[in-house]
């Protein structure tokens, strides 16, 4: 295996900056989960959800130093898959950037493609129907895939501009709203249960997921061991500080009644502060956020798939990065196809909680390859970041990760296993054909 450092990705252009990256991080995460969330959380555990929001920002916090450690030393592309496998070896990166790619991305991304079909169908019926909303959602994939293309800072400039435009009415929620709160419903009258407690940092934990997948153009991002760590403290920072701000404004507009709106709380809420208009602004906001999360992975997912192909996990064709543009445009197309058919499906939803499983699976690999670079490589040089406090802090994630997982039922975690047993047998076959070729 080549030392990570001397790594490098023939072909393409080092242009992600700190303010670029740290904005994908921010547009990967804030999606259409922000716009429920909040009900959702309360319903669970009420104005403790405040609690449960810092204790979930610890727990981020634990994995992201991981990814800040791990990312300013293993410089190419794939993220995720390129941490892992570079700390345990071909099969754990395969296992990684399948669950990466497959797992968490597609699905995720086919039922963002239909989520925004959908909220756009209510003011365009014709999106209801079978063929227009079909050719709308194959076409919606193949925008994305064009610009993305044509060039890396066309993809970034659309990043931040969708970035940009789904926080502006967020923003308007979170500022003007802080003037009509009544202090009295954040008060916390009940102490949640440890259980009701575990599954609310469990959907917050997922409310927090994608930040990961901009790391994903590890191989264009400038200055990585300096770029990395600051975009993630930036980014992360941000998220956490609006949705803090977010829920705040919806516990303490809506009070007891936030717990009653698990489908739009924030519209609700955006109606007592923004009055009828309210709700259609975050209607607008909603689509404009679900597009932004899908510019995003189309920039940053095909980067693992063009990844593991650079690396004979994939079809080598899959690698092919375009003279002209220089983006991996085999990767791009591959994976705007592969969404675009599994969006039109429609069959994707039952396995939403798979793809969840699957990113914690993925976090939890990244913590644990912390320790196994180290082992492997010595500890990070002067010039790359490295986490204080020893093995602490991988260790504390990897502990916390188990534990999330432990609270998913055991239909949802058969689920997982099952993608797991999956992947392995799709190794172990492609390694079979490979030794009897050769």
């Amino acid at each position: 295996m080549n030392d990570s450092s001397h790594n490098s990705d023939e072909g393409l252009v080092r242009g992600i900056g700190t303010w670029a990256l740290s904005a994908n991080i921010i547009n990967m995460v804030i999606g259409a989960g922000i716009f429920v969330l909040p009900g959702v959380v309360a319903a669970q555990i009420g104005p403790a959800a405040l609690i449960a929001y810092l204790v979930c920002v610890v727990i981020v916090g634990l994995v992201f130093l991981c990814y800040a450690e791990v990312g300013s030393r293993v410089t190419r592309s794939g993220g995720s898959y390129a941490y892992v496998e570079d700390a345990f070896g071909p099969f754990a990166g395969f296992v990684t950037s399948t669950l990466l790619w497959l797992g968490y991305a597609v699905f995720s991304d086919a039922a963002l493609a239909v989520a925004l079909t959908n909220a756009l169908a209510l003011k365009l019926p014709l999106l209801s129907q079978g063929l227009p909303r079909g050719l709308f959602i194959l076409a919606l994939f193949a925008f994305l895939a064009v610009i993305n293309i044509v060039g890396l800072k066309q993809g970034v400039r659309l990043v931040i501009v969708n970035t940009i435009a789904k926080l502006v009415p967020l923003v308007l929620l979170a500022v003007v709203g802080l003037f009509f709160i009544n202090f009295d419903n954040l008060v916390i009258v009940e102490w949640p249960s440890l259980r009701n407690f575990g599954a609310a940092a469990l959907v917050l934990f997922f409310a927090f997921g994608g930040a990961e997948t901009a790391l994903n153009s590890s191989g264009e991002i400038h200055n990585p061991a300096r770029t990395i760590p600051r975009g993630l403290l930036l980014g992360v920072g941000g998220i956490f500080t609006m949705y803090v701000a977010l829920q705040v404004v919806a516990q303490g507009t809506l009070g007891p009644q936030l717990a009653n709106n698990t489908a739009a709380p924030l519209a609700a809420a955006a109606t007592v502060v923004l009055g009828n208009w309210g709700a259609q602004l975050l209607l607008l906001g909603m689509v404009i956020s679900i597009f932004g999360n899908l510019s995003g992975d189309v920039l940053n997912t095909p980067r693992v798939i063009f990844a593991s192909a650079r690396d004979g996990l994939l079809p080598g064709v899959l690698a092919k990065v375009h003279r002209r543009y220089h983006t991996p445009y085999i990767a791009i197309l591959f994976y705007a196809a592969f969404g675009g058919l599994v969006a039109l499906t429609g069959t994707f939803k039952q396995l939403a909680v798979v793809a969840s499983g699957s990113l914690l699976l993925i976090y939890l690999g990244v913590s644990l390859s912390v320790i196994g670079l180290r082992r492997r490589q010595g500890p990070p040089s002067a010039a790359q970041f490295r986490i204080p406090g020893g093995p602490i802090a991988p260790v504390l994630s990897a502990v916390v990760i188990l534990w999330l997982l432990s609270q998913m039922t055991a239909s949802e975690a058969i689920g997982v296993g099952a993608l797991l047993t999956i992947t392995v047998v799709i190794y172990l076959a492609r390694h079979a054909f490979r030794k009897s070729v050769h």
